[in-house]
């Protein structure tokens, strides 16, 4: 399965704003699994199906009832149809350079904060409601004043949820400009129990499926199950885990 760039397969004019982006996304067909490498960090405001990601060791699901605040990174995206045959988001994209204004702007200076969960999880309400009915990509495309509206905007889904979720939601947003990434057994042995195969396991360690093996013989003494079957349980032996068939 080839791996998509995100947002970049989505901007049709490369001299549009490159820390600020809004997308409208519909599909049709259910998707399982996709490789997503995303290259900004992202709202998915889901409207119509459900959708369920994984990051490194941990994952969520959300329906239209809840929205996902999302850190650059690799992911794995299952994306399914409602009812209504359709699956409906508003993706809204921005960068660390306008979230580091933004927190410079309008937060405190608070202390390198480590968030482990690389996912805020947004209970919608009649404000965001409107809010994302607000958004579109039409709105604020080829339009002299779009760049300013579209910080309005950024700035004031911020602010509304500073003030619905306080310290809580203003330590995440710090969290999310961290260059420290996941350690590779943190990856794999969170994913003991998942149903992710070895190959997928492997780009969500930013590792191609060779330099993932290799990974993993030298840190468990073991190699891993051959391509195709899945990691289903470790054996703690002699302080190394083994793969239990």
């Amino acid at each position: 399965m080839s791996i998509e760039n995100i947002p970049e397969r989505f901007i049709k004019d490369k001299k549009a704003n490159s820390n600020l982006f809004v997308y409208d996304f519909k599909m049709t067909t259910d998707v399982v699994k996709s490789k997503v490498n995303l290259g900004m960090n992202m709202f998915s405001f889901l409207q119509v199906g459900k959708k369920q990601v994984h990051f490194a060791g941990t994952s969520v699901a959300v329906n239209k009832k809840q929205s996902l605040l999302l850190k650059k990174g690799n992911w794995l995206w299952t994306e399914l149809l409602d009812t209504d045959a359709i699956y409906y988001c508003k993706l809204f994209f921005f960068s660390e350079k306008k979230l580091t204004d933004f927190l410079s702007k309008y937060t405190n200076n608070v202390k390198p904060y480590q968030e482990e969960v690389p996912y805020f999880v947004i209970e919608n309400d009649d404000y965001i409601g409107a809010f994302i009915n607000s958004l579109s990509s039409v709105t604020f495309t080829n339009h002299s004043y779009s760049d300013a509206l579209l910080l309005l905007k950024f700035e004031e889904i911020m602010l509304y949820l500073l003030s619905k979720y306080g310290n809580q939601f203003e330590y995440y947003l710090h969290s999310l400009i961290s260059k420290e990434i996941s350690p590779f057994k943190k990856v794999v042995e969170s994913n003991i129990n998942s149903n992710l195969k070895l190959e997928e396991i492997a780009f969500l360690c930013n590792m191609s499926l060779s330099t993932f093996k290799r990974h993993f013989t030298n840190e468990y003494k073991d190699p891993p199950p051959e391509n195709g079957y899945k990691i289903n349980a470790f054996k703690k032996q002699k302080n190394c885990y083994k793969v239990a068939n």
